[in-house]
């Protein structure tokens, strides 16, 4: 697997009050992501338990999660992070599969 997809789902992503920079706020990640080597696909906010879902894709899992872990040291979230494969990914994945 060349590269890593990621889904990163996170809490907390700030009080309410700042709302309404959450917008600017991604668009921030998404050049910091940039400068780290990430692609964000996409970014959706949430009802329910998760307050923000990003979808992201990295040269490897090393660079995802060096990322991951720079956004944790800020403070502001907590995340629970997937890896996501496509169709072929887990093809290649079921063919190990007894």
């Amino acid at each position: 697997m060349d590269r890593a997809k990621d889904c990163q789902c996170a809490e907390g992503v700030g009080d309410a009050q700042n709302i309404k920079d959450g917008p600017k706020r991604v668009e921030a990640a998404k050049k910091a992501a940039a400068k780290a080597g990430i692609t964000i696909k996409e970014t959706l906010w949430l009802q329910g338990e998760y307050d923000f879902l990003s979808i992201g894709e990295a040269a490897d899992e090393y660079a995802a999660t060096a990322f991951n872990i720079n956004v944790l040291k800020q403070g502001n979230v907590h995340t629970h992070t997937m890896r996501a494969f496509t169709a072929e990914e887990m093809t290649k994945i079921l063919a190990h599969v007894d």
